[in-house]
């Protein structure tokens, strides 16, 4: 939307001696006196990337459009280049007097001058514009289609009349910025990178960039975006079960290794709200891809009872520097750690967070005693097998983990252990509660979670004695298992 036409030609440049400058130049000023020799010892032609008027006397003519600079690749000014029947022969850059004194076949150039002075950086290969030039000049590599915004309306305001927002305003996706957002993978535009749910589109790394400059992110979130799709876009995660679902579960995207560090993702204070790019945008992205790509529109396929703040984008990553465990990753078996090392993320289905307070606690046995009857709410304190959850220690409270020495693994040995639930208080109509278990089952004892269902990730701030839960959907053939992928690019 929004998008230049594109010039794919440019005049060739005349015959003679070619200049190519800028006022926002000291060299460029340094040798306007060479330029008015040469310009009086023969046909010289002046382009200016800066100012129309510059250099004084020479009739300059006008290239601030940069069309010239950039069709006839110049990447330094000045640059003087030789042209003979419409076709460059040399050219050189910078000023040195002897150099220039014999390319140009005039003798006593800038005898007041300093014998050498380099260039400066052309405006046609300045980073700010590069993008913008590649799609003034240089022709489209995009396959989207383009969606023309009329001069008077409000971008904002027509994407979300097309239906394209998740309710906040979105950054026009134009093709400079889409273009600039590719520059983050070296994959192909055109590459699939999976089929999107519900309705199975195929996805382009074009598609994801597009819904990923909408977002928000950076170019370097762009690879995260696109494992997090390939993570959601399968039948073990079941994305289309956790959209047409009543509960109001999304993905929840946890990130781990070297990469973390790189996008300055958050992990600590506020980790699991507002206030951090990298965490809000690469979370909301891969929403914004399955609304506009797969179809998964609320009140459509979306069919959640309540939903979750989180459904706009839920995205952070574990503090694995102040964690006395290995990370998530490493349950799946993906080892991460180092600045050379892999990284990776997990998605579980879940819910928002909610917060355990215990503030009393030292020992480790009282502590998981306050986070085992706090999970065997999770949903239902009824409910059992049923659901997964996320556990996301806070380093105050894993210290006292830590200073006991027990591992993840004890904690989650000892977590199921406590969470062993007699039949007779899960059954229906026990305490008074319809909800709940079979009658078959009063004589049972039942864990909370299923071997392997309960998640533990070190992630917050390090003042305050809290954790937090993330309750799951459904889990096994019919619901949602977690996926941990590695972090490609």
């Amino acid at each position: 939307m929004g998008y230049p036409a594109n010039v794919t030609a440019a005049p060739p440049l005349p015959d003679g001696l070619v200049a190519f400058v800028k006022r926002d130049c000291p060299t460029c000023e340094l040798v306007v006196p060479v330029l008015q020799q040469l310009a009086s010892a023969g046909e010289l032609h002046v382009f200016t990337q800066d100012d129309p008027g510059f250099p004084p006397g020479l009739e300059p003519t006008d290239d601030t459009a940069l069309a010239m600079s950039w069709h006839h690749d110049v990447e330094a000014v000045p640059t003087l280049v030789r042209v003979e029947d419409g076709r460059e022969t040399s050219r050189i850059v910078g000023w040195q007097r002897d150099e220039w004194e014999t390319f140009t076949g005039v003798s006593g150039l800038g005898p007041d001058l300093p014998d050498w002075r380099p260039g400066c950086g052309s405006l046609s290969v300045d980073p700010d514009r590069e993008v913008e030039l590649q799609v003034r000049y240089g022709g489209s590599v995009l396959r989207a289609r383009r969606v023309p915004i009329a001069e008077l309306e409000d971008p904002h305001e027509a994407m979300e009349a097309r239906g394209w927002t998740d309710g906040l305003p979105v950054v026009p996706p134009t093709e400079a910025r889409v273009m600039a957002m590719l520059e983050g993978t070296k994959r192909a535009p055109e590459e699939i990178v999976v089929d999107v749910p519900p309705d199975l589109v195929p996805c382009s790394v074009e598609k994801v960039a597009v819904n990923a400059v909408m977002a928000g992110c950076r170019p370097d979130h762009l690879p995260v975006v696109m494992t997090a799709l390939e993570a959601v876009s399968n039948d073990v995660f079941n994305m289309h079960g956790v959209l047409a679902t009543t509960m109001g579960v999304g993905p929840v995207i946890v990130v781990n290794g070297p990469i973390r560090r790189a996008l300055s993702m958050n992990s600590g204070i506020n980790a699991l709200g507002q206030g951090n790019r990298a965490n809000a945008a690469i979370g909301r992205a891969v929403q914004l891809v399955i609304r506009n790509v797969g179809g998964g529109r609320p009140g459509e396929v979306d069919r959640a009872t309540f939903g979750n703040p989180g459904k706009l984008g839920f995205c952070f990553a574990e503090d694995e520097e102040g964690s006395p465990w290995t990370p998530l990753a490493a349950d799946f078996g993906v080892e991460t750690g180092g600045d050379e090392g892999k990284s990776a993320l997990t998605v579980f289905a879940g819910e928002g967070p909610r917060t355990i307070v215990d503030q009393i606690s030292r020992d480790p046995e009282s502590l998981a005693r306050t986070l085992a009857v706090n999970l065997r709410a999770v949903h239902h304190p009824k409910l059992v097998l049923a659901f997964d959850a996320m556990l996301v220690i806070g380093p105050e409270h894993a210290r006292v983990f830590q200073q006991a020495g027990w591992s993840k693994q004890q904690l989650k040995d000892r977590l199921h252990e406590l969470l062993q639930i007699p039949g007779s208080e899960l059954i229906r109509g026990a305490d008074g509660i319809a909800e709940g278990m079979p009658e078959s089952l009063k004589d049972a004892t039942l864990p909370k979670f299923r071997p392997g269902g309960l998640h533990i990730v070190h992630a917050g701030g390090r003042a305050g004695l809290f954790s937090c839960i993330i309750g799951g959907w459904v889990t096994g053939e019919t619901g949602s298992l977690p996926v941990c992928r590695e972090i490609g690019s």
